[in-house]
C-alpha cells in the first residue's frame, strides 16, 4: 500500500474522532510547549548572565587579598591587607600578557550636592580602569595620569548618582560635589551599564584617582583590589599563571606557603554561572519531558481502543488482500500523525509562550533551534515507540475472527 494512501486513511480515521484525537494530542502538545519554553528560559538566562559578566570586561582579571584562616576564624576580606603598590609595579615591569593594570581602593559614603545626598561608593583607580572595564563616557572627559600623580580631587560619576543628586536634567560636568565632606569636581559622566549578574547597580558609583581616595578618604597604603586585562581572551589563562608567579615572588612566599592573594577571571565566573544555568535548564526540561511520556502513553491507550473498535474493519481489509504489514503501517502512520500534529501545535505554543514570558514577566528568553528540532524528533520517536505495539497487535489479528468480532 502506498504511503500517501496510508496517510489518507489515517486522516479519515482521525477526522471521525476529532475530540478524541485532540485529547490524545494534548499530552504531546503540553510536553513539547513546556520543553521549548523551559529551554528558552534557561538559554535566555544563560546568555543574559554571560552578557552581564562580559559587560564588566570580558578580559578582566581581578587580584584580591586572600582571607586566610587565622586561629580558626576566616577574616573579612575588607580587613585583609596584602596588596600594595609594589605589587602593581612588579606586575607592570614583569608581565608579558597584560595590557592594562589598575590598583583599586574604595569607600562607602554620602555624595552631596547642595541639599541633595545619595549613599554610594567611591572607587579609586587609575586611567587604565575604564579600559579594563570597557566603560566609555557619556559626557565629559576621563581623568589623566597627572591627576593620579597629584592626587587631584576630580571624579567621574555613574548614571544612578546623576539621577539622584542632579534632578531636572542639570548637567553635572563641571559641578562640585562632596563625598564624606571632601569636595570633588565632576569632569565626566559614565555610560550606563545597569545591574551586573549579582544584581548590583553598576551605575551607583563615583570613580576618582586612587591616590586621592587613599590620601583623602581611606588613609591607607594598602589596596583592596588590583584589576588587569589581557589583549584578548585567549591569553587569560597564561596571564593568570604569570600573575600568580609574579605575586608570589613579590610577596616572598616560599614553595610550601599558601597564596595570600587570589586571582579571578571573568571566564571562571561565566563558566560557573553557565554550569548552574545549564543544570537548571536540564532539570526543568526533564520535568517538562514527563508530559511527553504521559502523551506517549495516551497515544498507546487510544491506539489500543482504536484497534478494538476497528477489528471488523481490519478483518475486512485482510479478507480483500491487505497483509499484516499493510495493517501495521496503517496504525503506525496514524499514531505518528497524532504525535507529529501534537508536536507542531506544541512547538507553536512553546514559541508563543516564550515570547509572552519575556513580554509580561521580563524574563530573558532565547528560542533554541536545537530544542525545536529535538522536540519534533522526539514526537516522531514517541509516535513510533508507543504506536508500534498496538499496530503490531492489529497486524496479527486473524481475519476470520476479526470479521466475526462483536
Amino acid at each position: 500500500m502506498k504511503i500517501a494512501n496510508l496517510f489518507l486513511i489515517a486522516l479519515k480515521a482521525l477526522r471521525r474522532n476529532k475530540l478524541r484525537a485532540l485529547l490524545t494530542m494534548l499530552g504531546i502538545i503540553i510536553g513539547v510547549a513546556s520543553v521549548i519554553a523551559m529551554v528558552a528560559i534557561g538559554q535566555g538566562s544563560k546568555k543574559s548572565i554571560q552578557d552581564q559578566l562580559s559587560s564588566m570586561g570580558s578580559n578582566m582579571i581581578t587580584i584580591r587579598p586572600n582571607s586566610n584562616v587565622t586561629a580558626g576564624a576566616r577574616l573579612d576580606i575588607s580587613s585583609v591587607q596584602t596588596l600594595t603598590l609594589a605589587d602593581v609595579d612588579a606586575l607592570r615591569k614583569e608581565t608579558k600578557h597584560l595590557n592594562a593594570i589598575s590598583p583599586a581602593v574604595s569607600s562607602k559614603g554620602q555624595a552631596i550636592n547642595g541639599a541633595l545626598n545619595w549613599p554610594t561608593t567611591m572607587q579609586g583607580v587609575t586611567v587604565d580602569y575604564l579600559k579594563i572595564r570597557d566603560w566609555p563616557l557619556k559626557d565629559g572627559i576621563a581623568f589623566r595620569e597627572s591627576d593620579v600623580h597629584t592626587a587631584n580631587k576630580v571624579c567621574l560619576i555613574g548614571q544612578t548618582v546623576v539621577d539622584n543628586i542632579f534632578p531636572y536634567g542639570v548637567n553635572p560636568v563641571g559641578q562640585i560635589i562632596r563625598f564624606n565632606k571632601i569636595p570633588f569636581r565632576i569632569i565626566g559622566v559614565l555610560e550606563s551599564k545597569g545591574e551586573n549578574a549579582f544584581g548590583q547597580d553598576q551605575d551607583d558609583i563615583i570613580i576618582a584617582p586612587f591616590t586621592t581616595v587613599q590620601k583623602r578618604i581611606t588613609n591607607s597604603i594598602y589596596l583592596q583590589n588590583i584589576y588587569a586585562s589581557t589583549a584578548d581572551e585567549s591569553q587569560t589563562q597564561m596571564a593568570t599563571d604569570e600573575i600568580e608567579q609574579i605575586m608570589r615572588t613579590s610577596h616572598r612566599l616560599k614553595a610550601k606557603d599558601e597564596d595570600d592573594f587570589s586571582v579571578r577571571t571573568q571566564a571562571e565566573l561565566i563558566n560557573t554561572f553557565s554550569s548552574t544555568s545549564q543544570l537548571l535548564t536540564v532539570l526543568l526540561t526533564a520535568i517538562s519531558g514527563i508530559s511527553l511520556l504521559i502523551g506517549g502513553i495516551g497515544i498507546m491507550n487510544i491506539m489500543y481502543v482504536s484497534v478494538t473498535e476497528r477489528t471488523k474493519e481490519i478483518g475486512l481489509r485482510m479478507s480483500i488482500g491487505a497483509n499484516g504489514r499493510d495493517i501495521l503501517l496503517q496504525f503506525l502512520v496514524e499514531a505518528i500523525l497524532i504525535s507529529l500534529t501534537g508536536g507542531l501545535i506544541g512547538i507553536v505554543l512553546g514559541i508563543v509562550a516564550s515570547e509572552l514570558i519575556q513580554y509580561f514577566l521580563h524574563w530573558p528568553t532565547l528560542i533554541s533551534e536545537s530544542s525545536v528540532i529535538l522536540s519534533f524528533l522526539v514526537c516522531a520517536i514517541t509516535g513510533i515507540f508507543f504506536g508500534y505495539y498496538p499496530a503490531l497487535k492489529a497486524s496479527k489479528l486473524d481475519p476470520i475472527e476479526a470479521l466475526h468480532y462483536e
